[in-house]
């Protein structure tokens, strides 16, 4: 899945960076772009509460969201300059591309394969892959998985982790985490294994499932550019925002008020 996704994308650069331009045309800039539209466009999750999701008046919230308005303020003055995109871990590397964004937010861990394809900010927080099971399930670590069913949501890291941890699972792909998480509670597989920021969310709002304590890996959020010079001075702004956001403590604070430790 994930290879067909990296493929794909290839193809859209191609087209949206138009190799075809001629070299004395000037690379476009995104961060003018920006500006002179006067509004930042952000890909977030609508379904990983508590990073992204939509609270009971109909908006945009999460850890993730409050990040976007903290950038749009950085760069244009106002945290009311952004708009906000819907997205999903399988459609927002496409998004990007298309031009439907400016940046994800949206739980994106840097990975080395995604380095050849996106350019990334500095890091704004640090998760680990986690399991979430049912209460009073025989799984307790990820090799209690052995000869079980596992599920994943395409488009995250947790497939190729899974694999890699225990060999021969049972791997069921979902392309939403609501979608994965009514799998979970049907009985259809034994645990999902995703971020531990992710599955806490579902946790914290369900008695009957539970987030196991382990981590299994060390998984680093940044957002998430079209890769090239044109993303250049906007990765630099978006990084002066977030060290700046970092050493007020305004990040930390967010991370408190949404229940992240």
């Amino acid at each position: 899945m994930y290879k067909k996704i990296i493929s794909l994308l290839m193809l859209v650069v191609l087209v949206c960076c138009g190799c075809g331009k001629k070299q004395d045309e000037p690379i476009s800039n995104d961060l003018n772009t920006i500006t002179q539209r006067d509004k930042l466009i952000v890909g977030v999750k609508t379904d990983t509460y508590p990073f992204g999701y939509m609270d009971e008046k109909g908006h945009f919230a999460g850890y993730d969201a409050a990040l976007g308005r903290l950038i749009a303020r950085g760069i244009l003055g106002s945290d009311k300059k952004v708009k906000f995109v819907p997205v999903t871990a399988s459609d927002r590397m496409m998004k990007l591309y298309s031009g439907d964004i400016d940046m994800i937010i949206a739980t994106m861990s840097v990975t080395p394969k995604r380095l050849e394809i996106l350019d990334f900010s500095e890091p704004y927080y640090t998760a680990g892959q986690a399991l979430l099971v049912k209460k009073g399930s025989d799984v307790k670590t990820i090799q209690d998985l052995k000869g079980k069913k596992a599920i994943i949501v395409y488009g995250s890291t947790s497939e190729n982790s899974l694999r890699t941890a225990v060999p021969g699972v049972g791997v069921i792909g979902y392309r939403t985490y609501p979608d994965a998480y009514k799998a979970l509670k049907a009985g259809k597989a034994d645990a999902i294994v995703s971020d531990d920021t992710i599955l806490l969310g579902l946790a914290l709002k369900d008695d009957s499932v539970e987030l196991l304590p382990k981590r299994y890996s060390k998984e680093l959020y940044a957002v998430a550019f079209r890769k090239g010079p044109e993303s250049k001075d906007l990765v630099r702004a978006v990084n002066n925002v977030i060290q700046i956001e970092k050493k007020n403590g305004t990040l930390k604070t967010l991370q408190e008020n949404f229940g992240i430790k």
